[in-house]
This record gives structure tokens, C-alpha cells and sequence, in this order.
């Protein structure tokens, strides 16, 4: 991958467009409706709703540039795709076990669309990196904040292509 181009599921494309679709088209503009009626209604210093409206307007224009500059430089990689499914590449789901044989499984996402609590790690988090390119029963080291942990790769699977 390219340094201005980051990989992203299918689905994290689309997540992100609902988003982006989200704002723009429903909160935006109930947002403007909120703070144009607040502001017919007087001095606006101490207008709650006009101070509210504005503030909130702020962040959703923040929102709508952030996910615009994600999506630009979003490159769509379908996992059901990857050629070589013995291998842990981007779109992975992998099964580690660490030396306790405590197992976790882990899917290897674009970085804009991970979620721990939900076992998508970032393309870019110290586990990804570790376990890039490795295959069924290879040990690999993460370095973490609290020390290094070594995990075995249990098995690797991919999404079936539509």
C-alpha cells in the first residue's frame, strides 16, 4: 500500500458512506432548520438552541471532511480475493493462542474500521504487523506497551468470494 492510501474492506467503505450519507443528508440539515428558527428568535449571546445548533453544525462539518479525506484515500481490498489463503493477510480472520493457550481471534482490517471489543484489529496495530505473512502454527512476537507476548497462529481463514 501506498503512504496516501489506506486499505479498507468492502464493508468499511460502505459503513463509512451510510455515515457520510447520514450527515449530510439527515442531521445536517435538521441541525440548520434548529438554528435558523433559533436565531428568528432574538438575541443570540444567550440563545440556547442557536449555541447548541452552531456548535453541533461545527462538529458535523469536522465529521463530513474527515470521512470525505478517509474515503479519498481509501483503496477497497475484498479479502474473498486474496490469492494466497494459507497466509495471514489483510482481511484475515485468525485464530492465535498465546503461551497460556488462552485463544483470541482477530480479523485484520483497514485501520479506519477496527474495533477491538469486536476483534477487528487495524492493518497498522502491533498484532497485524506481527502476524503479517505468517502461516498455521508460525509463533510470533507482539511488542506491546506492557511487554512482548508471543501468540501461535491457530488457522486463517477468509470470507468466501459473492
Amino acid at each position: 500500500m501506498s503512504d496516501n492510501t489506506s486499505p479498507i474492506t468492502p464493508a468499511g467503505l460502505t459503513a463509512l458512506k451510510a455515515r457520510y450519507d447520514h450527515l449530510l443528508g439527515t442531521e445536517r440539515p435538521e441541525i440548520v432548520e434548529i438554528v435558523s428558527w433559533a436565531a428568528g428568535n432574538g438575541d443570540r449571546s444567550e440563545n440556547g438552541d442557536y449555541l447548541y445548533g452552531r456548535k453541533r453544525m461545527r462538529e458535523i462539518d469536522r465529521e463530513l471532511a474527515y470521512l470525505a479525506k478517509v474515503m479519498k484515500h481509501a483503496k477497497v481490498v475484498d479479502p474473498a480475493q486474496q490469492p494466497d489463503k494459507s497466509r495471514v493477510f489483510f482481511g484475515a480472520t485468525v485464530t492465535i493462542a498465546d503461551e497460556d493457550d488462552e485463544e483470541r481471534v482477530v480479523t485484520v482490517v483497514g485501520d479506519k474500521e477496527q474495533d477491538a471489543s469486536a476483534g477487528r484489529i487495524g492493518w497498522s496495530s502491533p498484532i497485524a504487523r506481527a502476524l503479517r505473512g505468517a502461516q498455521v502454527g508460525d509463533l510470533r512476537t507482539v511488542r506491546l506497551p506492557a511487554g512482548e507476548k508471543e501468540w501461535e497462529v491457530m488457522s486463517i481463514s477468509y470470507p468466501e468470494p459473492n
